[in-house]
């Protein structure tokens, strides 16, 4: 049987070091127990994750076809485990310690198992010196890979116990043209998907595939639009709009996760079921934070545009569709005003980071936006 290697790396795009780096360690049987991946959102991190623990399941180092590669893509195979911050503050001792009883429990399907860690900037120095020994020594069947915006934001004692694996930004062109490639949309519609996705390829491709996202997206334009005639009232109104158009995703997932639930039942364990409703629960937790991420970028890229139409850079906009009105806002908005809306942005993704109330976030990110348009000097 021919082996191959390189389809499940086709959504890496613009790091050929990392790429093929990761490809050479997979094709010796050399990979490292533990991967500190390094680079800008959107770089394609989490991709190259899941690519490297395809060629650990699949038996052909990665097909991108198989079923053990869709249900990585798909965050359904149980030997694959993606682990956000489990506090407000970052990643919490008890959930460390559930993750290390974990680890030492043998895989269920595959020969590995791979345990993909979101964001380990935000380890602090109890809930990594728990993990410390896990990650220098974890069982030979283990491969754990940490993600990171920057270097400098990871503690040294965990930088130090894995192999750095660096990715550089992707120009916005590559993403543009890979984005059109794969779902047929246009430049335009490319271009603001990204936007929305916050510059995330995959992620844009996934928003484009998804009637409610896109009507969302249209949602927070069409509130924007109207925020300075609205009145208190009228934007609580729209904050109401605004989170149930972002339920529609979630509801959306619940039907492909009940065709799931059915299918699988039929051949799992209690147990197996048991665990399988509990990764339901975050996956629907994880796609409403995303979808409230996603009001948030759609916001900045609106607020981004007035800012590049106010500069005189019609040609930097990100949403071709609405430009017409974001030429009317730009041309009585003045650079520091908009760079006070995109502040007010920065803050409502800081109150969701500590787990505020998410209507209470976009009730006061509309009032904070509406202030700034009515105050545009």
């Amino acid at each position: 049987m021919t082996r191959v290697t390189t389809s499940v790396w086709n959504d890496l795009v613009g790091q050929r070091r990392a790429t093929a780096f990761l490809k050479r360690a997979a094709a010796s049987g050399t990979i490292a127990h533990a991967y500190l991946f390094v680079g800008p959102t959107g770089a394609g991190k989490k991709s190259a994750a899941r690519a490297l623990a395809c060629t650990l399941f699949c038996p052909d180092l990665g097909c991108g076809s198989c079923p053990a590669c869709r249900r990585i893509h798909s965050g359904s195979h149980p030997d694959f485990h993606l682990v956000a911050p489990g506090g407000v503050a970052g990643y919490v001792i008890e959930q460390v310690h559930e993750m290390i009883r974990d680890v030492h429990l043998k895989p269920i399907e595959a020969s590995h198992k791979v345990y993909v860690l979101e964001d380990v900037g935000r380890f602090n120095e109890s809930s990594a010196n728990a993990f410390l020994k896990t990650l220098e020594e974890p069982p030979e069947d283990v491969v754990i890979i940490l993600l990171a915006d920057d270097y400098d934001d990871v503690l040294p004692t965990i930088a130090s116990r894995c192999q750095v694996v660096r990715f550089s930004p992707v120009a916005e062109s590559v993403a543009r043209a890979l984005v059109v490639e794969r779902t047929g949309a246009s430049e335009d519609e490319a271009k603001a998907a990204l936007a929305a996705a916050g510059n995330v390829i995959p992620r844009a491709i996934a928003f484009l595939n998804s009637a409610g996202r896109r009507n969302a997206r249209a949602t927070i334009m069409s509130i924007l639009k109207r925020l300075t005639v609205m009145d208190g009232h009228d934007v609580l109104l729209a904050a109401r709009e605004l989170l149930t158009a972002v339920r529609a995703p979630v509801e959306e997932m619940k039907e492909i996760q009940a065709e799931e639930a059915d299918a699988a039942r039929e051949y799992l364990s209690k147990g197996g079921v048991t665990t399988m409703e509990k990764r339901h629960k975050r996956e629907l937790t994880a796609q409403e934070r995303d979808g409230i991420t996603e009001i948030m970028s759609v916001t900045e890229s609106w607020l981004r545009d007035c800012l590049v139409m106010a500069k005189g850079m019609p040609e930097l906009v990100a949403n071709v569709d609405t430009a017409d009105a974001t030429a009317e806002v730009a041309a009585v908005l003045s650079v520091p005003a908009a760079l006070r809306g995109l502040d007010r942005v920065r803050a409502a993704r800081e109150r969701i980071a500590y787990n505020v109330s998410p209507q209470l976030v976009v009730e006061a990110m509309l009032f904070d936006i509406q202030e700034v348009l009515r105050c545009p000097r």
